[in-house]
């Protein structure tokens, strides 16, 4: 009993620490998020109601404690770029409307290195208040080889946005497409001038109709430089063809996601402009499987994790969107592959995966490594169960079966998910 008041008390504390240094900004807006507007900051009683945090922790996992995109996005940018120094300042904002998935997907291609910022959304009616604190919070540095471009704004928007951006004195720059496929064959060409005229040689292709088998190829165009293009199950937009052929047939093309969404047919057509791997599960959760393991050692493309020692990023298997808002989580910090899960416990391909990299020790935990993961979604998505669960499959065991610091003695909390804390509302 009292290891878990104890354990409740100290994640409190941690995540009201992690509020407060967020809050101390040198001068800039204030970095801690708003209290949720979904609750009344009032209870019936007249007594000041509950207000979710934005962050939640156990020993082995963050929460990020939305499920509305634009929300997640801001939090998670207020995560990794704290705006304390031009140090950890973002070189640029990527906004990009929040009703097509297409477009927003490819768009996190921009996160990377040179520019160095996260996606936020944007909508119908122009840039939220949430979104427009944060950029000011933010106040991205600009990038000279991008011509000190603070904000690139990827696809189709509200003209209001442009308007907006120019009365809050950001420069600005846009990355037209009329189709998806399209936007993806001009941030293909941007980045590569953003970076010096270098076009990555290898690219992802994935299926413009199947989010859930394309959304996982997220976090790795966030983490390197390679683009994600768009075909259909049975042809080839000609924008993707061209973007390939400026590869002058030497691409690496790595297709994401099984026949039943990106037919042979296509991957025939795509090998005449270059090498082609298909990466592949039979359904979503060990799709997002095969390709956080996929590893291409001739040119050290994909995650290539089986070992223990990573981070991981958890997300509903339906919540696409906020993938999306999650994606710089394998750009900073814990580089992380994307997973699928369910609202109350993983699947059992994800468990088994889990388990096969499950951190275990020789003579005391300290020794390492560890498992880390961040959850993204309230737990109208991602129960606390799901979050103990998971917590319990991250914690670092005794290669031997024993406990440490008590020789002969089994250690009662190996792999067992009650060892988790989970704050719940």
């Amino acid at each position: 009993m009292w290891n878990n008041i104890i354990a409740s008390t100290f994640v409190g504390l941690l995540a009201v620490t992690l509020i407060g240094c967020a809050s101390q900004d040198n001068g800039s807006p204030a970095a801690s998020p708003p209290p949720a507007t979904t609750q009344s900051n009032q209870s019936e009683t007249g007594n000041p109601a509950f207000n979710p945090l934005p962050w939640m922790a156990t020993k082995n996992t963050t929460r990020i404690n939305t499920s509305d995109p634009v929300e997640a996005a801001v939090f998670i940018s207020r995560t990794l770029w704290p705006a304390t120094s031009e140090s950890n300042r973002p070189g640029g904002v990527i906004l990009v409307a929040g009703d097509s998935w297409q477009n927003a997907l490819v768009s996190a291609d921009l996160i990377h290195h040179p520019i160095n910022g996260p996606i936020l959304f944007v909508d119908e009616n122009g840039i939220p208040d949430l979104t427009r604190e944060e950029m000011m919070r933010l106040k991205p540095t600009g990038l000279m080889s991008n011509k000190d471009i603070q904000v690139i704004v990827a696809g189709p928007v509200n003209d209001r946005v442009m308007d907006d951006l120019n009365s809050l004195g950001l420069k600005a720059d846009r990355i037209e497409g009329n189709t998806p496929a399209a936007l993806a064959q001009a941030i293909d060409d941007y980045y590569a001038k953003a970076a010096g005229n270098n076009l990555p040689p290898s690219v992802i292709v994935g299926s413009l109709d199947s989010p859930e088998y394309t959304v996982p190829a997220v976090n790795w165009i966030a983490h390197m430089p390679e683009p994600l293009l768009f075909v259909n199950k049975d042809a080839v937009p000609d924008e993707t063809t061209a973007a390939l052929k400026k590869r002058n047939g030497k691409a690496n093309i790595y297709i994401i996601g099984p026949e039943s969404v990106v037919s042979a047919k296509v991957e025939k057509e795509l090998s005449s402009y270059g090498k082609v791997v298909r990466i592949a599960g039979n359904d979503p959760y060990l799709n997002a499987i095969a390709f956080a393991k996929y590893k291409d050692t001739s040119n050290d493309f994909g995650w290539g994790i089986t070992t223990p020692g990573h981070n991981f990023s958890f997300v509903e298997g339906k919540s696409f969107m906020l993938a999306i808002a999650a994606a710089p989580f394998s750009h900073l910090g814990k580089h992380a592959p994307l997973l699928w899960t369910d609202q109350n416990q993983m699947p059992e391909s994800v468990m088994t995966y889990l388990m096969s990299v499950q951190p275990k020790y020789k003579k005391s935990p300290t020794e390492g490594p560890y498992n880390h993961v961040w959850l993204t979604g309230e737990e109208d998505l991602l129960s606390a169960q799901a979050q103990g669960e998971i917590d319990g499959m991250l914690e670092i065991v005794s290669a031997t079966g024993e406990g440490h610091g008590m020789p002969g003695m089994e250690d009662e909390n190996q792999g067992n998910e009650s060892s988790g804390h989970v704050m719940s509302k």
